[in-house]
């Protein structure tokens, strides 16, 4: 009988440990061939298959200056998991995407695994990468 006090207690932290969100890990996304040195890029990280790409459903994003320099490295903490990350050039500093008639971007973008579209947008599945664990790099080369 005076085990069962302690198995509970086990059994309460196994269970509260098994819980608990993962430590975030360090990643690092390097951005090389900007289009300017001067325009902001902003990068859009994701980590659902469903809100992939839609407005104001990215778990965050980040606005970087290049600094006079045609790339630039960004450390970023993401829990583990898969990710995607979408990033674009804003040329005019408008602070939005501008696109076509036919809705496709007109100003620089680039996806994760360097996932270059010709008809259609690329799904979550075609940008993913996997964080698993610290010292992940992500490079993305931006292209006009």
């Amino acid at each position: 009988m005076t085990l069962l006090p302690f198995t509970s207690l086990f059994i309460s932290g196994l269970l509260l440990s098994a819980a608990a969100p993962s430590e975030p890990q360090s990643v690092t996304v390097t951005v090389t061939s900007l289009v300017s040195t001067t325009a902001a890029v902003r990068l859009y990280f994701y980590n659902t298959r469903e809100g992939f790409l839609k407005s104001g459903k990215w778990a965050f994003s980040k606005s970087v200056k290049p600094g006079g320099k045609n790339e630039f490295t960004l450390p970023v903490e993401l829990p583990r998991g898969e990710w995607a990350v979408a990033i674009t050039q804003d040329l005019n500093n408008n602070d939005k995407i501008d696109k076509n008639f036919l809705g496709i971007p007109t100003e620089p973008y680039a996806f994760s695994n360097n996932i270059r579209p010709t008809v259609a947008a690329p799904g979550f599945d075609e940008c993913k990468f996997t964080v698993d664990g610290p010292g992940k790099v992500v490079n993305i080369v931006l292209k006009d």
